[in-house]
């Protein structure tokens, strides 16, 4: 699908040498979407399937929503802490590889200079152009460590905060993952309560998931009739399993 001509003239206007040169200055706004997204599956996903396990056995609403809560807070925490700890540990990876870049400038600087000139030779570089660029390059440490980092290694040189990933994935947990247990909620709490609070739980759950898709495919510009089918069907699949054993344990728990 092509662009409009008022999307053609912005695109333009986005990179005239002044434009340009601002959004460089300010750098690249750094995306969450991979946080959200992750919360927000995992969340629906791992609650509605703590429902469906405890519906498949047959057990009281009450147990329902005691089991649905304690996994809603103690996974997402965990989800977050666990994001926040993978995220520091890459930031503390790129910070160990750019410590050892710079000592080996320092040790064999001839050696790392070797090392860019093949990098951008085989980019297509050749002959006066390609030590002109070597040059340039190894001229600033910080240049050549970052290049090193990047093209060497396949480093990105900005990560996310890892305070603000777990965030974003502990909030998005928490917000999609009470969705499932919400009817059972209004069951318990409420005097004449709803019918069938499994079956609301299960098309309110879909809908999240829909809605998660589709919100994904907005962001990344794909297909929202294939994102939101993607959703469904893995936290579908899932609640089919823990429904299953549920199920088939249920005589267990009759007989506690």
């Amino acid at each position: 699908m092509g662009r409009s001509l008022r999307d053609r003239e912005d695109l333009h206007a986005m990179h005239t040498p002044d434009r340009v040169s601002e959004r460089l200055e300010e750098g690249s706004a750094q995306s969450y979407l991979k946080d959200l997204v992750y919360g927000g599956i995992d969340g629906t996903i791992t609650t509605f399937a703590v429902v469906s396990g405890v519906v498949g056995a047959n057990l009281d609403t009450g147990i329902v929503v005691i089991l649905g809560l304690a996994n809603l807070l103690a996974d997402g925490f965990s989800m977050g802490v666990s994001n926040f700890l993978g995220t520091r540990a890459e930031r503390q990876f790129l910070n160990k590889v750019r410590i050892e870049e710079q000592e080996e400038i320092r040790l064999i600087p001839e050696g790392e200079r070797e090392e860019i000139r093949q990098i951008y030779w085989r980019k297509g570089f050749e002959g006066e152009l390609l030590e002109q660029v070597v040059e340039v390059i190894t001229s600033d440490e910080k240049v050549w460590v970052d290049t090193m980092l990047q093209v060497e290694h396949g480093l990105l040189l900005k990560g996310p905060e890892p305070a603000r990933a777990a965030w974003f994935t502990f909030v998005a947990f928490l917000a999609a993952g009470s969705v499932p247990i919400l009817p059972f909620i209004i069951n318990l709490v409420v005097d004449d309560g709803i019918p069938a609070p499994f079956l609301w739980s299960s098309i309110a759950t879909a809908g999240t998931f829909v809605a998660i898709g589709i919100f994904k495919a907005r962001v990344v510009g794909t297909s929202r009739a294939m994102a939101a089918i993607e959703t469904v069907a893995v936290g579908g699949a899932a609640a089919v399993l823990a429904y299953g054993v549920g199920w088939l344990l249920r005589g267990i728990a009759d007989g506690l």
